[in-house]
């Protein structure tokens, strides 16, 4: 599963999850790609669910990109725990994902594929998606300027 090599502090804030991705909202390789329409943090072993679904439908034909990373620590008390004496232990890795985020890309198979093999892909995650085409979000963009 994802997780960062090293990392500078080992356990972190919460952090809030307002408004929508600025950054990573674009597909930039493939060329279908989902969309997330909702904020959430997403596990590594979700992301990992969500790139087997993809891999194992399309046949290894092709190629999936993953656009987010896990890089958030979780920390939790274990279970029947007084409170106090510190912060829990870290549990997982998770990607904070913001509405609008591109979260896989896939390019180099049939548009019936690569749309079946992603909407395979959302059932894995945590969080509502929509599938969309490089042209979609081309166009969207190019309609409000």
């Amino acid at each position: 599963m994802l997780m960062p090599k090293r990392v500078k502090r080992r356990k972190q804030f919460r952090g809030s999850m307002t408004g929508k991705a600025t950054r990573g909202n674009k597909i930039t390789y493939g060329e279908y790609g989902i969309v997330a329409l909702e904020p959430a943090w997403i596990k590594s072993n979700q992301i990992e669910a969500a790139r087997i679904a993809m891999t194992r439908y399309i046949k290894r034909g092709g190629k999936v990109w993953i656009k987010i990373f896990p890089d958030k620590p979780v920390t939790a008390k274990p279970a029947e725990t007084r409170m106090g004496s510190g912060k829990g232990a870290l549990e997982y890795w998770v990607a904070v994902v913001k509405p609008g985020r591109v979260l896989f890309e896939i390019s180099g198979v049939a548009e019936e594929t690569a749309k079946e093999a992603l909407r395979l892909a959302t059932h894995k995650l945590p969080v509502k998606c929509k599938i969309v085409s490089r042209a979609d979000l081309e166009g969207g963009a190019g309609s409000e300027d």
